[in-house]
């Protein structure tokens, strides 16, 4: 997982700013997994702040081109990444598809949906990283039908061990514009946590399935 330092710093204030993540040691949420968790990060509310969003396209766009070339398409996995991983096709002048968790149970039954050739590159836009599974479920899907997948790129990684060694195992190259642990450093110095609540956030993310239980 690579990382600039610069635009993780500026990443987390953003998000910060406008409440996409949320951070509460005392009353933790609960995630659809079932995880108990004093942090929860909704990426689709930078949706709604223009000058936001056309960051995090931008610098989508750059790391793009920096880490992987320029892909023939571009692919956001449903549903969280569809909005701005179709900001990005669009900056970078590329077609877009988008790739559902599973095919569709009526018509005709896709997965991906959009026009996607066989032996095309793709890189993968994605909102958020927590285990990894669904992001790579994408990928897969992706590969099964001919794609080329060059890597991905997320706005958020919680890092979590599970999901370096997914990513690892599976072969896929990541890239994010914001991680957690610069999250917290942030989060501390601009007083939104205090120091005790930030050494819950340091805890938890060494056990979160069983955190909090």
């Amino acid at each position: 997982m690579i990382f600039n330092t610069d635009t993780a710093k500026k990443t987390a204030e953003l998000l910060l700013q406008i409440n996409a993540i949320k951070l509460n040691p005392k009353n933790p949420f609960t995630w659809a997994s079932g995880w108990k968790s004093p942090i929860y990060c909704d990426n689709r509310i930078t949706l709604s702040f223009p000058q936001i969003r056309n960051y995090i396209r931008e610098e989508f766009a750059k790391h793009i081109e920096n880490e992987y070339g320029k892909p023939d398409v571009i692919a956001g996995v449903a549903t969280g990444a569809i909005g701005i991983g179709m900001l990005v096709a669009d900056v970078m002048g590329l077609p877009f598809v988008y790739v559902r968790p599973e095919p569709k149970k009526h018509g005709r039954q896709n997965q991906i949906e959009g026009h996607l050739q066989e032996g095309q590159s793709v890189v993968v836009v994605e909102d958020l990283i927590s285990t990894g599974k669904s992001s790579l479920m994408a990928v897969e899907a992706l590969k099964e039908a001919g794609a080329n997948v060059k890597g991905m790129v997320a706005i958020f990684t919680y890092g979590f061990d599970v999901s370096v060694e997914n990513f690892n195992n599976a072969g896929v190259k990541l890239n994010t514009l914001g991680n957690y642990d610069t999250l917290l450093e942030l989060a501390v110095s601009k007083q939104y946590i205090t120091e005790e609540e930030h050494d819950t956030l340091k805890e938890w993310r060494k056990t979160p399935d069983t955190w909090g239980q």
